[in-house]
C-alpha cells in the first residue's frame, strides 16, 4: 500500500502552509513567509503569485492577506445545510430568551465547527464565532452529536479522539466519556461544566431528522456563575429541546 505521506504533494502543502500563516497572522510580507517556511524568495513568490491569480490571496497594507473568496465558499456551504434559515431563527430566539450566547454546530471529523452564533444581552466572551473549530468531545453540542451516532461510528470516533484537556473538567478517559454519552442519550441533552473553557457552562442537544440523520446541534453557553445547576438542569433543557424539536419538524416536512 502506498505510504500516505509519500502521496502528498509538497507544492500543495506549501501553498496551504502559506494560507494557514496568513490566517493566523492576518497579514504577512513575503520576507516573513520566507523566514517562517525556510524557503527561497523565488519559491514563496511563485506560490503567492499563483494564490493571488486564483483569488485566494490579495495585497494588504504591508504584505499579503487572505481574500474574501473563502467567505464565498463558507457562505455556499452554510446555505447547503438543511433548514439553515430556520436554524438561524432558532439560535437568535434562544439568545434573546436566555440573554446568553447561543450557537449551532456541525461535526467535521473529530472537530466541532460553529455554523452560526448569536449573543443575548449578557453573553460571555468565549471566542465562539462562526467558523471556529474545536474538539467535538469537549463541548455540550459536540457531545450530544457523538452520543446519538450509530454505535460503531461512535466507538470509531472515541478511539480516534486525543482527549486532550481544553478546560478544567475536560473528560480525558474514554470509559468516562462513554458513560457520559450514555447519560446524554437517556436524558436527550448534554451538559458541559467547564469542559471546553474555564468558567463556562453549556447545554446542547442534537438536531436529528428521519430518526438517524444528525444535522448538527444547538447549544446555549454562559458563565458558570449564571448557568448554575438549577438553571442548567431545570430552565434551559426545555428551551433547547423545544428549539431542536421545532427544527427537526421543519426540516422533515419542508
Amino acid at each position: 500500500m502506498e505510504n500516505q505521506n509519500a502521496s502528498r504533494v509538497k507544492t500543495t502543502e506549501t501553498s496551504f502552509e502559506i494560507l494557514e500563516i496568513l490566517f493566523e497572522e492576518g497579514e504577512a510580507t513575503r520576507e516573513e513567509l520566507e523566514e517562517r517556511l525556510g524557503l527561497a524568495t523565488s519559491t514563496v513568490h511563485r506560490h503567492l503569485a499563483t494564490l493571488q491569480e486564483y483569488g485566494y490571496v490579495v495585497p494588504g497594507t504591508e504584505g499579503y492577506r487572505l481574500s474574501f473568496k473563502f467567505l464565498t465558499f463558507g457562505g455556499f456551504l452554510r446555505r447547503e445545510v438543511p433548514g439553515y434559515p430556520m436554524i438561524k431563527q432558532k439560535v437568535d430566539d434562544l439568545a434573546a430568551q436566555t440573554d446568553e450566547r447561543a450557537q449551532f454546530i456541525i461535526r467535521e471529523g473529530t472537530d466541532r465547527v460553529y455554523l452560526y452564533t448569536e449573543i443575548g444581552d449578557n453573553p460571555v466572551q468565549t471566542g465562539a464565532h462562526t467558523g471556529r473549530r474545536g474538539p467535538i468531545y469537549s463541548s455540550a453540542a459536540g457531545k450530544s452529536i457523538v452520543a446519538y451516532l450509530p454505535e460503531a461510528k461512535r466507538e470509531e470516533l472515541i478511539d480516534s479522539f486525543s482527549l486532550e484537556r481544553t478546560g478544567p473538567n475536560t473528560i480525558t478517559d474514554p470509559d468516562e466519556l462513554r458513560a457520559d454519552l450514555a447519560e446524554i442519550r437517556e436524558r436527550g441533552y448534554a451538559l458541559n461544566r467547564e469542559e471546553s473553557t474555564a468558567g463556562v457552562h453549556a447545554i446542547g442537544a442534537p438536531v436529528r431528522v428521519n430518526d438517524d440523520e444528525i444535522i448538527g446541534a444547538i447549544s446555549v453557553s454562559g458563565p458558570a456563575t449564571r448557568l448554575k445547576s438549577d438553571r442548567l438542569e431545570d430552565e434551559l433543557p426545555d428551551l433547547v429541546l423545544a428549539a431542536t424539536n421545532e427544527l427537526q419538524l421543519h426540516i422533515e416536512h419542508s
